[in-house]
């Protein structure tokens, strides 16, 4: 025994966040990584289950299995938990539109394998509000969303009294672009929505409404700047204490501990040089440990090589390891909270909380986060920081070491592999899914799963809380794709504002202004040359929801002198090659990152061809390797963008080439 050995604090649960191509492909990885000392499960769903679609549905083509695990059936989840203890486990799962579905199939399992839900312990992800603005997940409009929500609360404090029914995300605000302040203030917005939601259905008793504050957690990003980071994690543990004394009236400090799980910032990690993502990763993890008063309950890191593609196994015992060391190895455990009584950190602190209230006062002054997301303000505020960003980098302003400064670099052994250093999925996992599908259709009992949907039905028309109902369906067998329709067919679906109105004169020019001014020269001339403005039709083909890239490069044509259709996420080839017609676009720009890209982009490419559009060019960017970007060139796409093409200046002077190249004009080059 070391001598003088101190009394060490318990480390917080360590997950990784996985999933990929079938329930039991999903299970193996999950027992192989708590068999490697892995404390708790984070379930990544695919797109389908994540938005309400079997295997078979139109939409579901070429997502099935890619960012996450196909779940249609309690027959999925119960080969997803095989051999795992669902009473012995802490389960996270990362679903929102359908959380209360996901939530019924874990529920209805349990049930079947006689444990009792009070045993389950776990997260339901569950916040629609960020969907709206960044993720893009979302199905039902904010009323009916923000009112399942409530239903889950409101059943599993009583019913499932352990699990965290919701979970306040603040993550992809910050993938989408947002400051500090930002995050603070509209996860801080959302609480009070959610909390106010469940206070007004009367379902909830005074003296149960701190139990139920109690059970709210947040999940919340760590980038880079690991100072201000860490500053912003005290602001919100301050602002949560304040607010859920003074506005909620809860009396114990217990009661009112902000609670967060973290995955740091997968948006600042890059494909040039991708070894530099470790130390990126270590650095963001202080951020969530360092300060012992703010310390996180539960962690999962990304891998080195997210933007890149799918993490292998290897990959993800990498980041599993980098935990292992920081809690086991260091001391960092074995003291009090190491920040307090920093005169430094405690001006951070309240510089960060003074921008916040700020900036919670402009959202209330609207009517709350829900009228400000059906405005379109908080999405436009997020564009426009995310615009700021990308300004910053390509003016050099932000170093991004590898992709704008010290790029020169030996080859890496990390990228040498046969395999791309990254993980495929099978390519047969959406075939094999949609079968197992259509056997589990037939071998169920009809009469009962109709009666369940009805049931279904009739508590979403009514006031009836939605768990018991949905908890009913699993257990007749019912699909995700059919709780979601019935559901649609009661509350509709809806659409958000895209926020690419953003006004660009009325903010500060970031980035290389003489290249934007070339670039407006070049966009005009050409048009001119043509004989109409340039149009530029920008496209989400598929259930990916994650925008952001897809935006900047909408506000970014349209700054530099395009004609911009953009109608959002979520749309099918079909209605792409359509719009393009019907709009007479010079280009169609596909942005896709969920992995689906070759299934979707020939999908859009067949459909412009029948609608005699093949002189139109199209081209792709999202997280595409290299082999298969070399594949969607030679079938006709004319340029493939990814991470590593951060400028966009750079990718909007190839695009106006691509364009004059294709009507028989001479390219212009490279800027100067």
């Amino acid at each position: 025994m070391v001598a003088g050995q101190k009394k060490r604090d318990q480390p917080w649960l360590m997950r990784t966040y996985s999933g990929h191509s079938s329930a039991k492909a999903s299970n193996t990885l999950y027992r192989t990584n708590l068999a490697k000392g892995q404390t708790g499960l984070s379930v990544a769903f695919d797109l389908p289950t994540q938005t309400g679609y079997d295997a078979d549905n139109v939409l579901a083509r070429g997502e099935v299995g890619k960012v996450g695990v196909p779940i249609s059936h309690i027959e999925d989840m119960d080969q997803l938990f095989d051999q795992i203890p669902l009473d012995q486990m802490n389960t996270a799962m990362t679903i929102n539109a359908t959380a209360p579905w996901l939530l019924a199939l874990y529920i209805g399992l349990a049930q079947r394998r006689g444990i009792d839900p009070k045993k389950l312990s776990g997260t339901t992800q569950n916040d629609i509000i960020k969907e709206y603005l960044s993720r893009g997940t979302y199905i039902y409009p904010p009323g009916p969303s923000m009112r399942l929500i409530a239903d889950t609360i409101n059943y599993t404090i009583t019913h499932v009294p352990k699990w965290n029914p919701t979970n306040i995300c603040s993550y992809h605000l910050q993938e989408a672009g947002a400051t500090p302040v930002q995050e603070l203030a509209y996860a801080l917005c959302t609480a009070m929505a959610v909390l106010d939601r469940v206070k007004a259905t009367g379902v909830i008793t005074p003296d149960q409404f701190p139990q139920v504050v109690e059970r709210i957690s947040f999940f919340v990003n760590a980038g880079i700047r690991f100072v201000e980071e860490c500053c912003k994690l005290r602001a919100f543990g301050e602002m949560w204490d304040e607010m859920t004394l003074n506005r909620y009236q809860v009396a114990d400090p217990k009661l009112r501990r902000f609670r967060y799980g973290v995955q740091v910032n997968s948006l600042g990690l890059t494909e040039p040089q991708p070894e530099n993502n470790v130390q990126r990763i270590v650095l963001e993890m202080l951020a969530v440990v360092l300060s012992k008063g703010a310390r996180a309950r539960a962690i999962q890191l990304p891998a080195w090589n997210e933007a890149m593609g799918l993490p292998r196994p290897w990959d993800q015992q990498w980041a599993l390891r980098i935990q292992q060391v920081m809690a086991f190895e260091t001391d960092l455990l074995e003291y009090a909270d190491i920040l307090d009584g920093s005169p430094v950190i405690a001006a951070k602190v309240s510089e960060l909380i003074e921008g916040a209230r700020t900036e919670i006062a402009n959202v209330e002054a609207q009517g709350g986060i829900v009228a400000a997301i059906e405005s379109g303000y908080i999405k436009r505020e997020l564009v426009g920081s995310h615009m700021n960003r990308l300004r910053a980098i390509e003016s050099g302003d932000l170093k991004i070491i590898g992709v704008n400064c010290f790029q020169e670099t030996a080859e890496s052994p990390l990228t040498l592999g046969s395999d791309g250093s990254i993980m495929k999925t099978n390519p047969a996992a959406e075939r094999e899914q949609i079968e197992r599908l259509q056997a589990h259709r037939k071998s169920r009992n009809d009469a009962e799963v109709r009666a369940a949907l009805q049931g279904l039905a009739d508590a979403a028309k009514s006031d009836e809380n939605i768990m018991p109902s949905s908890i009913r369906c699993a257990m007749a067998g019912v699909t995700t794709g059919e709780w979601g329709d019935s559901l649609r067919a009661v509350f509709g679906e809806f659409r958000p504002p895209t926020g690419i109105d953003i006004s660009i004169d009325s903010r500060e020019v970031l980035g290389k202004k003489d290249q934007v001014t070339e670039l407006r020269t070049r966009v005009a001339n050409t048009g001119t040359a043509l004989g109409r403005p340039l149009k530029l039709l920008v496209g989400k083909p598929g259930l990916d929801g994650h925008s952001n890239g897809a935006e900047q490069v909408a506000v970014k044509a349209r700054d530099v002198g395009f004609e911009v259709v953009y109608d959002g996420i979520r749309l099918t080839p079909q209605q792409i090659a359509q719009a393009a017609q019907e709009e007479g676009v010079h280009m169609v720009g596909l942005s896709i990152l969920s992995g689906s890209h070759m299934e979707l982009v020939e999908a859009v490419l067949q459909e412009m061809r029948t609608r005699d559009l093949a002189t139109v060019p199209v081209i792709a960017g999202g997280i595409i390797p290299q082999e298969d970007a070399e594949k969607l060139l030679s079938q006709g796409v004319h340029a493939i963008y990814t991470p590593k093409d951060f400028s966009l200046n750079i990718i909007m002077a190839d695009m106006v080439d691509v364009i004059r190249e294709c009507n028989g004009l001479e390219r212009l080059g490279l800027l100067q």
